[in-house]
């Protein structure tokens, strides 16, 4: 049971550290948040997103590990060390970024639901780094845990739902929080910290 329970709570913090970068898809759910235009779909699309994405890439990794047992031992090398990678270049980010969430509600409001949508699947799934940290990173990680690699799985998912929900439901709350670069510097200094350490755990137990 522990090891489930841990599985499922390094998913959650390797999904919530993946996920919270300033990029395009979270300036558009903001933005579609403080307008509170088509907030619902918006959320809802990022997340089975995220989901499918997740689930591709454990099962798709899944597979190859049950064929090639050796494969885990290099999964686990290259996803700790790309993990570590992200955290190190959050650290970069917390200590030279002056970089904030500038989002324009008026503009989102004149967007229709399913423009909106459109919009939103395009931010998703043609963004080629979405292949890698989400299908390949999330996958090798996830199998490394052997049996518990869909709590893990469940735990990275329910990441993504949280963090997109309250990003868009809660827009006119953390607009004005994300409008600065201080909390972007102390959400990268969080997520270098968390990357580093479970990618430290990850390389470790080979």
């Amino acid at each position: 049971m522990t090891t489930y329970v841990f599985a499922a709570i390094a998913g959650l913090l390797t999904g919530a550290g993946l996920i919270i970068a300033i990029g395009p898809q979270n300036v558009f759910v903001l933005r579609q948040g403080l307008a509170r235009a088509h907030v619902v779909p918006v959320v809802v699309v990022c997340a089975v997103s995220d989901v499918v994405l997740i689930v591709a890439g454990v099962a798709g990794l899944g597979a190859v590990v049950a064929a090639h047992p050796s494969v885990v031992t290099a999964a686990k090398l290259l996803g700790g060390g790309y993990v570590i990678v992200l955290g190190l270049l959050a650290a970069r980010r917390c200590l030279r970024s002056t970089e904030s969430i500038v989002a324009n509600p008026d503009e989102a409001a004149t967007v229709s639901r399913w423009a909106a949508i459109a919009m939103t699947l395009a931010l998703t799934w043609l963004n080629p780094h979405v292949y890698l940290d989400t299908v390949l990173t999330m996958g090798a990680i996830a199998n490394s845990h052997g049996s518990a690699r869909w709590a893990f799985a469940i735990g990275a998912s329910v990441a993504s739902l949280v963090w997109f929900a309250s990003l868009g439901g809660g827009a006119s709350r953390l607009a004005p929080l994300f409008s600065t670069p201080r909390a972007w510097k102390i959400l990268d200094a969080l997520v270098a910290i968390v990357m580093i350490g479970l990618g430290a755990m990850l390389v470790v137990s080979v």
